[in-house]
């Protein structure tokens, strides 16, 4: 009976893992719902601002402000990765890595020397892994990140690229299409690209001017578009963790039923051979 026992073993082990399991997708989908709900509410907010600086938007204006600067050849750029902080999430953080890596390697190829900021245990573990230099390691954002996270991610590297140090600063993460669609992508977020002026344009009166309320709005429109990139990525890392979980579940559970059917039988196959010895005992007695 040591195989029956060594599968009741192997039963009773599984069947923790998918409590486990099922409590984990269970978590990751309430925390993906929050998630979802910031990423809508970030995105009008985003498009307004888009709107507005379309609208004020002049080549007289471009000259004066650092952020609209567009150098003719990136000389040095900012990469700013976004990982999670914890596994168990599928293929979501060696995704965004990968896109890191191509990112990276095409600035590289065009002769750009990039500088990297890592945030997330994942992202940081693998580039000090294949000894790659990280300027800024972060792991103290959390999955409800803030407009405090984002200013503190950008602000220096917004002083940089005004006093010419830097010439594009790019933010690598997810793109949150739906809770099955989440694919990684990098955005340009220095220089401030032009909106595109909307058929529906609205004219607005200025005041106290076009050039007071730029000054305002481009560093917002930066950090925004940061902060939106940490909403989009959390949502999306819990979406991946809620798939990843089922999937673990659902295993889990085609694995019971195959142990549970060995199990059933190798009991069978013990109680028919006792059967039988009992019943070929009784008739040597007689």
């Amino acid at each position: 009976m040591a195989k029956g026992r060594e599968l009741k073993g192997r039963i009773k082990s599984v069947e923790n893992t998918r409590k486990i399991t099922r409590t984990m997708e269970m978590v990751a989908t309430s925390k993906m719902k929050r998630a979802q709900d910031r990423v809508i509410a970030a995105r009008p907010y985003a498009r307004a601002l888009a709107e507005v600086i379309s609208s004020l938007y002049s080549p007289d204006l471009a000259d004066e402000f650092p952020l609209l600067r567009q150098p003719k050849h990136a000389k040095r750029a900012a990469v700013i990765l976004l990982t999670s902080n914890r596994g168990l999430a599928g293929a979501f953080n060696a995704n965004l890595i990968k896109e890191a890596r191509a990112l990276l390697g095409r600035l590289e190829k065009e002769g750009t020397e990039a500088e990297l900021h890592v945030v997330g245990k994942k992202g940081i573990g693998y580039f000090r892994y294949i000894g790659r230099a990280t300027k800024v390691s972060r792991t103290d954002i959390t999955d409800r990140p803030t407009a405090n996270d984002a200013a503190s991610l950008v602000e220096g590297l917004m002083d940089d690229f005004s006093k010419g140090a830097l010439d594009a600063v790019y933010v690598v993460g997810a793109q949150f299409k739906s809770a099955l669609s989440s694919p990684p992508a990098s955005e340009q977020v220095l220089p401030v690209p032009r909106p595109p002026k909307s058929a529906a344009q609205k004219d607005y009166l200025l005041f106290p001017s076009a050039g007071a309320i730029l000054s305002e709005l481009l560093p917002q429109y930066v950090r925004n578009a940061v902060y939106r990139a940490l909403v989009e990525t959390v949502a999306a890392e819990q979406s991946a963790r809620r798939t990843a979980m089922k999937n673990a579940t659902d295993n889990a559970g085609e694995m019971l039923n195959v142990l549970r059917r060995t199990y059933n039988r190798a009991r069978q196959a013990n109680i028919t051979q006792e059967i039988a010895e009992i019943v070929g005992g009784a008739a040597a007695l007689e």
